[in-house]
Order: C-alpha cells, then structure tokens, then sequence
C-alpha cells in the first residue's frame, strides 16, 4: 500500500460514495486509474466497501460503551447479547474488562432498562459499567491510514 492507496481510503472513509471523476483528482490519478486502484483494493481484500448505518438517525438517543465482566465463557455472553437489537457490536477483550458491547436505545430509560433487565441477568454476568455517549449525533469510525 502506498501513498497514493492512502489517500484513497481517507477519501473512501469520508465519502464511501464518491464518483472516480472527483476522486481521482483529489488523490493525483485520472477517474480511470483511480477506479483501478480501488479495485485493486477491494479485489486484494484491503478494503471493502459497505454501507453504515447512524444508530443515532435510526431513531436511537442513548447510546453506551457497556464495560462486561463475566464469571464463566464470555463468548456466551457476547452471543446471548449479539442476539439483541439494541446491540450494535460486541468485542472480547484480556484486558480489565472480558466483553465490551455498544448498545442503542431510544432513550435514557430505555438503556438503563437494558442494562438492568437485559445484561445483568445474563448467565455468567458479573459486572456491568456504563460509559454512555452524549451529545453525539454523528457515530463515525475513521482510521489514520
């Protein structure tokens, strides 16, 4: 990958929809070349181009970074809550947490009712801390590349 392939993926990440004919000036390549280069990427599987949806558009108001400690097989845990919609992703981690799951809730209540009456009762659930999310109406991920 180089600088050019670099460029690129800032453009990609910041309009996943950009028409060659404006991207390949804005990373020094004619729209041909550029298209080339990107499906370069997508072919050697360095990128993939997928659609995001704003959980925060969707209609959810609350969101949280739920912090999971678990007594037992934290990948049961992660499956029980994978099953949910409110759950927009969840990691296993080593570190002082074993899962991490984000949620989406319509509101302050309904994410407190989450936790409460969905998470905790969870089989092997010991811990829950909630790092919730406020004032954001945008939910990016970009990555320095």
């Amino acid at each position: 990958m180089d600088d050019i392939d670099r460029a690129i993926l800032r453009e990609l990440q910041s309009d996943g929809r950009i028409p060659y004919a404006d991207l390949g000036p804005r990373v020094g390549l004619s729209p041909s070349a550029a298209r080339q280069r990107v499906q370069r990427l997508i072919d050697a599987k360095a990128v993939q181009v997928v659609g995001v949806t704003d959980p925060m558009a969707m209609g959810g108001q609350a969101m949280a970074l739920l912090g999971i400690r678990v007594d037992g097989d934290a990948r049961a845990v992660a499956d029980a809550l994978g099953e949910r919609d409110e759950v927009v992703y969840s990691v296993l981690t080593s570190g002082g947490y074993d899962l991490f799951a984000e949620v989406v809730c319509p509101d302050p209540r309904a994410l407190l009712d989450f936790i409460n009456d969905v998470v905790r009762p969870v089989e092997g659930v010991t811990a829950v801390d909630n790092f919730p999310y406020f004032g954001i109406h945008t939910h990016r991920f970009a990555w320095n590349v």
